[in-house]
């Protein structure tokens, strides 16, 4: 069974007539397609009987070396009304009750469609294409496997090359440089040294490390598709006061959501086994962010790992762990792990092991 046969058959185990998508990540897994997106409205709309895409026809010559779908063609002299009605009645004819849209479409398009279908439900692709992208295909699981062994090597060689007097921004070119020279394109790089690294989302910047730093690594590149994403630790030299300490606070968090991690077991226990761990160590407050994210075609994407999320952790869904303790002023450390849920627990992507890595100054 194709991604359009799987996806047709959870339309109808939901009880979906129509699922409307825009350019993004949702059309490029189902697709392959990588449509230009602007203000013009492109939209691939999906039936049991049929499949066409709202085509501006600026984009159609482009469009068509990526696939072989019907286009509803529309120029910017005419606009968009006259071919999305004709691209709904190619549809079959068949009374469409329940629409699924895109949630990461621009609202004035998805309108389109709804003043279209204006008797229609509406409901997001949480139930239909992202229960399907959430539980990764052998063939994904292979390539994202691939792109984690990169993202370890582009982690090896930022190691190598810190020292003090680099930058924060000279060291994630490192590792961008590994991401492509083995054939990934690097998506992100997160360097926090030092008071920096209590940032879970630092900007990376001109920042020089220093002899003493506690230095937060987390990088990420993408191949085939699809993303990887990794965070460790290093030091510069001897670690300063209570670093160790956290270090194993952290690790032992990172143990206790994977011991809970099994496939029925809701997301939000994830997060409150690591987080219980924190908590009791007394640094519950420096630990300000959800536990993972699901991972695949985004860097981002389903299963949310968080205290409130009630979603049911499957096989073969892939997320990250990655909890962590930051503390103003001093230093942040977290750990991160992407894993594929397996009917005895998860399965670690990356080979590294998450023990501080010590550079000699």
């Amino acid at each position: 069974m194709n991604k359009t046969e799987a996806l047709r058959a959870k339309m109808a185990d939901e009880g979906v007539d129509l699922i409307a998508l825009g350019p993004g990540a949702h059309l490029q897994w189902l697709t392959g397609m990588k449509p230009h997106a602007d203000e013009r409205p492109l939209i691939y709309c999906l039936t049991a009987d049929h499949a066409g895409i709202l085509m501006p026809s600026l984009e159609a010559e482009s469009a068509r070396m990526q696939t072989d779908l019907p286009f509803f063609e529309w120029s910017d002299a005419n606009g968009p009304t006259g071919a999305l009605e004709q691209l709904l009645e190619a549809q079959g004819g068949k009374p469409v009750r329940s629409i699924v849209l895109d949630e990461t479409m621009r609202a004035d398009h998805a309108a389109l469609i709804q003043d279209r279908l204006m008797n229609a439900s509406r409901q997001f692709c949480e139930s239909t294409i992202g229960a399907l992208r959430a539980r990764k295909t052998p063939e994904e699981y292979t390539s994202l496997k691939a792109n984690a062994r990169i993202a370890d090597a582009a982690m090896q060689a930022a190691w190598a090359a810190m020292r003090p007097g680099m930058t924060e921004l000279e060291v994630a070119a490192v590792a961008r440089d590994k991401f492509s020279e083995l054939g990934a394109i690097p998506i992100f790089s997160i360097i926090g040294t030092g008071s920096n690294g209590a940032m879970p989302h630092h900007h990376t910047g001109d920042t020089m490390l220093k002899t003493g730093d506690v230095v937060v690594i987390d990088i990420g590149g993408a191949r085939d598709g699809f993303s990887s994403d990794i965070t460790r630790m290093a030091v510069l030299g001897e670690a300063p006061e209570e670093y160790d300490k956290v270090h194993a606070i952290v690790e032992a968090a990172v143990q206790a959501a994977i011991k809970v991690a099994r496939p029925g077991v809701r997301a939000h226990e994830l997060d409150d086994a690591a987080r219980g761990v924190i908590t009791e160590a007394g640094y519950g407050e420096y630990f300000m962010h959800r536990l993972g994210h699901g991972m695949g075609v985004e860097v981002h994407e389903p299963p949310y790992i968080s205290a409130s999320s009630q979603s049911i952790l499957d096989e073969g869904m892939v997320f990250s762990i990655e909890p962590g303790i930051y503390l103003p002023g001093r230093f942040g450390l977290r750990l991160e792990d992407i894993v594929i849920m397996r009917a005895d627990g998860p399965e670690i992507f990356s080979e590294l092991p998450r023990d501080t890595h010590i550079i000699s100054v």
